[in-house]
């Protein structure tokens, strides 16, 4: 046995020659187009320096937090303010070996050896070497979070912002020269809080101040929101999101939202019957803004968030506590959509999922409503939160193919907080590689190479830079 193994080489995931050569000569060149993420944007205005390994790798990752508490490691060394960040560090370099055959053990290695060049396994022994070899890098501008972007070549990313935001930092971001193009995306989840006033009446005072406008009833409420809606849009905003359990599709009358609505204001919940009516309304009125204004909407389904109330009071929300949610799908969300549809004020949309048992629900419920305007208007989003990973994504990919067109995919994202993530998009584009060079292989498809060049450069970016509408940034 050789005393270092031999792990994660150049041909990682490529086991045939047409996998290496659609990935060297055609996927590995491509810039990235992050469409879905939640960088703070004010960190890369300010283009933030890490003081450390911890703070660019563990701060924020829930995906690492929950193998630690698996692991069994206490929660002062993963969240926790009485531990050192080296000591936090040293928690997870123990946890690393023990994730072997989860997308961790993949990505840490892969996130070492692209950001810092560090080939080392990672297991406590090793992580004296890597802290300091890390450390003595993060002090170099080619790692701060806007030395990052130029080096994997992101020409886009898009945050996920409140509607309440006044998008300072976007500002401010354009004022840089930075040469990759930062946009919002309209996240307006609390717009639908009217099971829990205590939360939804302090983010209603700052829509309102926001928009400058009264909104104690449900009338000068939807006017905040359209007019932060068309302040983003000013800003180059083209993407709206929600991430919800499921879309309700109810039917409810302006009238009764209006009752639910000043109900919430004057402190009473809305009951689960009374929330449906009123979410129903709210995002037929969403998806008519994203249509009218040209815009993508992105509907995440399917998470049963906040699982341990004892460290959801501990830590708050995505801290990872957060499940595959077992919700119906299918009825509620054909309805929403044909409502949009038959008033032909149905957006660009794309349906992602968490549960793979919905990945044919959605990736037919996608077919159901394209129109012929746009190609592949309705997508069938990649693999999302537990499913971005080797299988999960095969299983997205194998759904897409068989049930619509592989080839108008807009294909990755990292959805992720942390700087630390963009060689997600490497995994899946070896992993989208080596399932064609399989399938040639296999006689499942022509090996016809500019036919397949072209496909894995569209599904890496193009599709994207031309479904989002989005003026990228160059890295000539």
């Amino acid at each position: 046995m050789p005393s270092t193994p031999s792990f994660l080489p150049d041909d990682f995931l490529l086991t045939t020659p047409w996998a290496r050569t659609l990935y060297f000569e055609h996927a590995a060149p491509q810039p990235i187009f992050d469409y879905h993420c939640h960088l703070p944007p004010g960190e890369i205005a300010g283009n933030r320096r890490f003081e450390n390994l911890t703070r660019i790798w563990l701060a924020g990752d829930h995906y690492k937090w929950r193998a630690m508490r698996a692991h069994g490691v206490p929660e002062d060394l993963i969240t926790g303010d009485a531990s050192s960040d080296y000591d936090k560090f040293l928690a997870y370099a123990r946890t690393v070996p023990h994730t072997l055959r989860n997308p961790l053990h993949h990505w840490s290695h892969l996130e070492l050896r692209r950001y810092f060049g560090i080939d080392l396994l990672i297991n406590e022994q090793n992580a004296p070497k890597i802290w300091e070899l890390a450390n003595a890098q993060l002090q170099e501008p080619a790692l701060s979070a806007q030395g990052i972007l130029a080096k994997f070549k992101v020409a886009v990313v898009c945050t996920t912002d409140d509607p309440a935001d006044d998008l300072a930092p976007h500002q401010a971001i354009r004022r840089t020269g930075l040469a990759t193009r930062v946009y919002p995306a309209f996240r307006p989840d609390k717009a639908l809080l009217v099971n829990d006033p205590a939360a939804f009446n302090p983010w209603c005072d700052r829509l309102a101040a926001g928009a400058n406008t009264d909104v104690q009833d449900l009338a000068g409420f939807l006017t905040a929101l359209k007019q932060r809606h068309d302040f983003f849009h000013a800003q180059g905003g083209r993407l709206s999101d929600h991430g919800l359990e499921y879309v309700p599709a109810e039917d409810c009358t302006e009238r009764e939202a209006a009752a639910i609505f000043a109900q919430a204001r004057a402190g009473t919940a809305a009951t689960p019957a009374q929330w449906a009516k009123y979410a129903s309304f709210l995002m037929l009125f969403f998806g008519r803004l994203d249509a009218e204004r040209g815009w993508t909407k992105q509907l995440h389904l399917g998470a049963l968030r906040n699982n341990s109330t004892r460290l959801f009071r501990r830590l708050g929300a995505d801290t990872g506590v957060d499940s595959i949610g077992d919700f119906p799908q299918a009825r509620s969300l054909s309805r929403y959509l044909d409502r949009l549809d038959a008033e032909h004020k149905l957006p660009k949309v794309v349906l992602y999922n968490v549960n793979p048992a919905d990945n044919y629900v959605f990736a037919t419920m996608a077919g159901n409503f394209q129109d012929g305007t746009i190609p592949g208007k309705i997508q069938f989003g990649s693999g999302w939160w537990f499913l971005d990973q080797q299988e999960g994504m095969a299983w997205q990919i194998n759904a897409l193919s068989n049930l619509g067109l592989l080839s108008r995919f807009v294909g990755m994202l990292t959805d992720s907080r942390s700087f630390m993530s963009y060689v997600r998009h490497e995994y899946f584009r070896r992993l989208l590689c080596a399932m064609l060079g399989a399938d040639i292989a296999a006689g499942l498809v022509p090996a016809d190479g500019p036919a397949l060049g072209e496909l894995v450069e569209n599904i890496c970016y193009r599709n994207a830079v031309g479904y989002f509408g989005l003026e990228p940034g160059r890295f000539d």
